[in-house]
C-alpha cells in the first residue's frame, strides 16, 4: 500500500469507494517472472478472501484493480472462478499479457503508458483484440506514462472511476442504482 498503490487507493477512497491493499505473493526482486507460477494459487485465494471479506460486509458491487504482475495475478482469479462477485476489472501494464480472456464476462479496462515495459506496450494490440470481445471493455494508452506512473497518478484516475462508475453503477457517478 505504498508509492503507485498506496496514492491510487487513496484518490479511489475520495472518489467514493471503499478500497483494500491486498498483499500478493512476492519473491527477491532478482527473480524470474516463471518462479510466480506456482504462487498463482496463494494469489487467487487472496483475492478471495479479500472478496468474502467485501461480501461479508454487504459490498454487492465489486471491482478489482490491479498493477503488473498484480495484474496477471487478478486474471489467473478471475479465470478459474466460480465467483460472479467481481464485476469490473482495471488492469494496468500486465506484464504477462491475457490469458483465457473467454472465460471473462465483465467490463475490463487495460490500461498502458506510452513509455511503459516493451512488452506491455507490445501486447496491447492483441489485448485490444481480445477485451473489445466483452462489452464495456476499454483500453486506454496515457501518453508518456512509465510502467509505475510516477506522478500520473491523475492521468489513471481521470479514466479509471469513469470506468468503475459505469461499470458498477456506482451511486456517485449518477448511474442507476
Amino acid at each position: 500500500d505504498y508509492e503507485l498503490y498506496g496514492r491510487l487507493r487513496t484518490k479511489i477512497a475520495d472518489a467514493g469507494y471503499t478500497t483494500l491493499a491486498i498483499q500478493m505473493p512476492v519473491l527477491p526482486s532478482t527473480e524470474i517472472l516463471g518462479k510466480y507460477v506456482p504462487l498463482y494459487p496463494d494469489a487467487r485465494e487472496r483475492i478471495q478472501l479479500a472478496v468474502d471479506f467485501l461480501k461479508a460486509k454487504g459490498y454487492r458491487k465489486i471491482g478489482l484493480v490491479s498493477h503488473s504482475l498484480g495484474a496477471t495475478m487478478a486474471n489467473q482469479y478471475l479465470i478459474r472462478t466460480d465467483d460472479t462477485s467481481v464485476q469490473a476489472w482495471v488492469f494496468i501494464s500486465i506484464i504477462q499479457g491475457l490469458q483465457e480472456m473467454f472465460r471473462i464476462k465483465i467490463p475490463v479496462m487495460d490500461i498502458y503508458g506510452s513509455q511503459d515495459w516493451t512488452v506491455t506496450r507490445w501486447g496491447a494490440p492483441e489485448r485490444l483484440k481480445e477485451i473489445s470481445k466483452v462489452p464495456g471493455s476499454e483500453q486506454v494508452e496515457i501518453p508518456g506514462a512509465k510502467h509505475f506512473y510516477e506522478y500520473r497518478e491523475d492521468d489513471l484516475m481521470k479514466v479509471i472511476v469513469p470506468f468503475l462508475d459505469r461499470s458498477l453503477q456506482h451511486p456517485a457517478s449518477g448511474a442507476v442504482k
